[in-house]
C-alpha cells in the first residue's frame, strides 16, 4: 500500500498532535504518522518502505529514531508479539489488547477484556497498583481457518 498525498486537514491535525506532545514538526515525523494511520500494527521496516516512497532520502535509522521519539512522547504504542518484530500503532491510552494470527501474523485490536482477569485484576498484585495490562490473544484468523 503506497500512500498518496495525505489530505491537508489530516496533516494539520497531525502537526497539532506532534506540537502538543512537545516535539518539533518534521516531514519524517509526519510521514511516519501518516504511514501508521494507513497501516496499523506495522513494523519499522514496513513503515520505512512507506516513508521512503514519500521522502526518498530517509534512512531506516531515521525512521527508527522517529518511531522511538513518537513512542516516548505517547503518540505511538509499540507492541512486541512473541516471535515477531516490534509493531507500532497510533491507538494509545486506552489499554486495548491484540489478537494475533499464528498463521499469517495479522494483528487486530480488541477492546479491554471483560469479566474476571486478565484485564486489570491480578491474582496477586504483590503490592503493585496495577494501571495497565497487556494481553495478547493467539489463534487463527477467519481467512487462515478457512484455508485450513
Amino acid at each position: 500500500m503506497t500512500m498518496t498525498n495525505p489530505p491537508t486537514a489530516m496533516t494539520d491535525a497531525l502537526r497539532q498532535c506532534i506540537r502538543g506532545a512537545g516535539l518539533k514538526v518534521t516531514e519524517p515525523r509526519l510521514a511516519v504518522l501518516h504511514a501508521l494511520d494507513a497501516m496499523p500494527h506495522a513494523s519499522a521496516d514496513t513503515v520505512f518502505g512507506e516513508v521512503k516512497n514519500q521522502l526518498p532520502g530517509t534512512s531506516l535509522q531515521a525512521v527508527y529514531g522517529v518511531l522511538a521519539a513518537l513512542t516516548a512522547a505517547g503518540l505511538l504504542r509499540k507492541i512486541e508479539p512473541a516471535g515477531s518484530s516490534a509493531r507500532y500503532e497510533r491507538r494509545t491510552g486506552d489499554n486495548h489488547h491484540h489478537l494475533v494470527c499464528t498463521g499469517c501474523d495479522v494483528i487486530k485490536d480488541v477492546d479491554c477484556a471483560v469479566g474476571e482477569a486478565p484485564c486489570l485484576t491480578a491474582a496477586d498484585a504483590a503490592g503493585f497498583e496495577v494501571r495497565e495490562a497487556e494481553v495478547t490473544y493467539w489463534g487463527l484468523c477467519a481467512q487462515c481457518r478457512h484455508a485450513a
